[in-house]
């Protein structure tokens, strides 16, 4: 018994987590970007539900962290297919001649249904918030503030305000500034209902707007009325400065602005340093521009979230250091908030990210999935590492009991029905979130449409594997 079972590959692939978790370890840490010091004030938190589901949703969000999302998760369905194909073919080696009739088209057969449930688990780490990993504040005088985000009154937003608030709650933040494309009267009345005591004044809300001139700018103090309706850079930073806001130029290094020394010239308080929209990490040599452009000419520098109710888990906040917080009222936390941007004192603001593998440059993404799941599990604790081994253990039990079984046959066309009913669900939510708010976010129409689409041909596709592999009826053998 105890042979059979150290014979198993389950086996020796917990062995390994094992090995390397406690063997080459790496500590999830909070990096501070200003002063590139990693603050002892700063911890993170691991949410229980998460380590009860370690092998599930631990691993999805650290894929959901990669440092080039986007680019790196196009070569996870090519790793698997090739996996797959290869396993299937030594499969073919050791059938009989009985036994490889009809494998080949089984085979091929499937392959549509295994991209399309990568496609699934793709939509899921992108689109579901799961319970990832916070910050934990000890520092006793600095607050946490996002001065760059944008709920569903965007054009590209996917998350109601409501839903922003909880997730700025969620991940530890005192405040933070809604700057919606083209629009703040909405969130105006959102932070005046939460003024109204619509809901708790933690995270405090306060009102922004992102101009898009020749490069995306946050208007941060926006209150009362307002407009940027045919304005032009100068006129929209003249404008926000009039009203008491300051001007942060966002995301400079997409390389899509004109110099920084024209920013400079049109009054701009500061730049993002850091922008977690998409990539984890820019090109350090912009960064270092950047920051020695700033320090050069007595600039602010903070870091930009970025959030857009999808995408990355929050992975950047800004640190401001403003003694008896919660002694002020809202209007002096924003004046404080405002005042530190405007004087561009690093030593009242930190940029702090949430740092889980090492940084690595654009470059030959092509082994990024073993790369990101060789870090993952140098990043696991022991009650992680044991939460692997139970789940390894149960699959291992499960398996046996019920691989040889004719149930087993619709293991997979199940799965892929699973995952098509995910991505209906999640398209018939987008449409109807299009419908509520007409003339905003136009990427709820746009990504129900692919939802829909993808997920109604993998539902068809899974059911006639389904029928093919189970409900067919068999053909009689006769007796010669």
């Amino acid at each position: 018994m105890i042979k059979a079972f150290i014979r198993k590959p389950i086996v020796w692939l917990g062995l390994g987590i094992g090995f390397i978790a406690f063997f080459l370890p790496f500590q999830v840490h909070i990096w501070d970007v200003l002063h590139k010091t990693a603050p002892a004030e700063y911890s993170v938190k691991i949410e229980t539900v998460r380590m009860v589901f370690e092998p599930f949703i631990g691993l999805i969000l650290f894929l959901d962290r990669s440092l080039y999302f986007l680019e790196e998760s196009v070569y996870y369905p090519i790793w698997i297919l090739g996996i797959y194909v290869l396993v299937k073919t030594l499969r073919f080696g050791m059938l009989t001649k009985e036994g490889r009739k009809g494998y080949i088209g089984r085979v091929l057969a499937r392959i549509p249904a295994l991209m399309g449930i990568c496609f699934a688990v793709f939509v899921a780490v992108l689109f579901i918030l799961w319970p990832n990993n916070t910050i934990v504040n000890n520092s006793g005088q600095e607050v946490l503030v996002t001065t760059h985000c944008h709920t569903d009154f965007s054009h590209d937003g996917l998350i109601d305000q409501q839903g922003m608030w909880q997730w700025h709650k969620r991940n530890g933040f005192d405040a933070f500034f809604i700057t919606d494309h083209k629009n703040h009267q909405e969130s105006l009345a959102f932070a005046e209902a939460q003024r109204q005591g619509g809901f708790p004044m933690v995270p405090l809300v306060f009102v922004g707007q992102e101009f898009s001139g020749t490069n995306h700018m946050s208007l941060l103090g926006l209150n009362g009325s307002f407009s940027t309706k045919g304005f032009t850079d100068q006129q929209a930073i003249d404008s926000t400065h009039a009203h008491g806001g300051v001007v942060l130029m966002n995301h400079w290094f997409d390389g899509k602005g004109n110099s920084k020394e024209s920013y400079l010239a049109l009054g701009a308080d500061g730049f993002e340093l850091e922008n977690t929209a998409e990539d984890l990490f820019y090109d350090p040599a912009i960064h270092n521009d950047i920051r020695s452009f700033c320090e050069a000419h007595g600039l602010a520098m903070v870091g930009g979230a970025d959030f857009h109710g999808y995408g990355r888990a929050c992975s950047l906040w800004n640190a401001f250091k403003i003694p008896e917080w919660d002694k002020l009222n809202p209007k002096e936390k924003e004046k404080s908030v405002l005042d530190i941007i405007r004087s561009a004192d690093t030593t009242r603001l930190r940029i702090l990210k949430y740092i889980d593998r090492p940084y690595y440059p654009n470059q030959n993404l092509f082994w990024s999935p073993w790369h990101t799941l060789f870090n993952y599990f140098r990043t696991l604790n022991t009650w992680q590492i044991l939460s692997w081994w139970g789940w390894l253990f149960m699959g291992f039990t499960l398996r046996k009991r019920f691989v040889k079984t004719q149930h087993s046959k619709t293991l997979f066309p199940l799965v892929t029905l699973l995952s098509a009913g995910f991505m209906l669900a999640l398209g018939l939510l987008y449409g109807s979130r299009a419908t509520g708010i007409p003339g905003y976010s136009k990427v709820y129409t746009e990504y129900s449409g692919i939802l829909l689409a993808v997920g109604g041909f993998l539902f068809g596709y899974g059911l006639a594997l389904l029928y093919l592999g189970y409900w067919r009826p068999k053909k009689k053998k006769h007796a010669p």
